[in-house]
């Protein structure tokens, strides 16, 4: 691999941080241990209950290029806007705190940015879960694309995902965009401006990102009304795209259906069903199910979704059950 010279550009990593104590020494580890040294690491303590403001303020003195913000809790928006504002480096990336990279992560973002000269460069990942089930979420290939054709493999869950994380951007892409304070599923509201403003992504598709799914994180708790925000950002997404790139509205149809099996699939395993969300899912799955049956692209797990629903809310949960255990692309 090549390597990097000493005199490479400041890089802000930022890590915004509530109640992940057992998971906190792990994530700040791996970026203390990166190939590429020169980094601003902004540790942002959304006002965590736990000890991670006191874990914090021990690692600030154990390496000089860490800052910490303590904050009131705000939502991880709020928080990655913080890490924004105060960011000095040329290049930002996230890491979620409950996450960890392998050694060599930023320095291959870097790389290959450079070496295509683009925007925005992507890695690949594994999802890591609880119980030690590992999922491989990369194909390793490495190519350079437009923002239409990212906007396009997004649509359809090719490959590139919505994430925060596993990107490297150029700081001014952030001038005028922010994270939507208040929101959960805020990358689906953002990531695809930032890749729409650039002028070209670079992408290799190798695991330098762990992702970790905890049995109380966001996706894994009890059905609330805010996980509906899933489908308030990608109608936002879907409609910009269509009015932009009309030729990609087949896709939108594919997305905004896909958040609506999530959030059904979300409602689906918690213990108490809002008959009256669950009907507005339901009913938008069955009168566009037509659309996604029809289009070659869309990927199986949606058409099953949307087949298994016509048998009733409780095969739906059956199935999905049984093909969460089977399949790697069902979270």
């Amino acid at each position: 691999m090549e390597r990097v010279s000493k005199s490479e550009p400041l890089i802000s990593v930022i890590v915004p941080i509530y109640n992940v104590e057992d998971y906190l020494d792990k994530c700040i580890n791996s970026i203390l241990n990166q190939t590429y040294k020169n980094l601003e690491i902004i540790l942002v303590d959304d006002g965590s209950p736990d000890n991670c403001p006191k874990m914090c303020d021990e690692y600030a003195k154990k390496d000089n290029r860490i800052k910490v913000i303590h904050k009131k809790n705000g939502g991880l928006s709020d928080a990655r806007n913080k890490g924004i504002e105060i960011a000095n480096g040329e290049y930002i990336t996230f890491v979620d705190s409950d996450d960890y990279l392998s050694n060599d992560c930023i320095e291959l973002l870097y790389i290959n940015i450079v070496k295509y000269d683009s925007d925005i460069s992507i890695g690949g990942h594994q999802v890591v879960y609880d119980n030690g089930k590992i999922i491989n979420k990369y194909s390793n290939t490495e190519y350079v694309s437009t923002p239409k054709e990212v906007l396009d493999k997004i649509l359809y869950s090719d490959g590139i995902d919505l994430s925060a994380w596993a990107k490297l951007y150029k700081r001014n892409l952030f001038n005028n965009i922010k994270y939507p304070v208040g929101r959960i599923y805020e990358d689906a509201a953002t990531t695809y401006k930032l890749v729409d403003i650039s002028d070209k992504i670079s992408i290799i598709s190798k695991p330098i990102y762990y992702y970790i799914i905890r049995n109380d994180s966001i996706s894994n708790n009890s059905f609330t009304e805010k996980k509906m925000d899933l489908i308030v950002s990608t109608k936002e997404m879907t409609d910009y795209v269509r009015q932009k790139y009309p030729e990609l509205s087949r896709g939108c149809d594919r997305r905004l259906m896909y958040s609506y099996l999530s959030t059904l699939t979300q409602l689906a395993k918690s213990k108490q069903v809002d008959n009256n969300i669950k009907l507005q899912l339901v009913s938008f799955i069955k009168k566009n199910r037509k659309l996604i049956m029809k289009d070659n692209r869309a990927p199986f797990r949606d058409k099953l979704g949307i087949i298994s629903l016509l048998f009733g809310f409780r095969f739906y949960k059956a199935i999905w059950k049984f093909y969460s255990l089977i399949r790697s692309d069902a979270i």
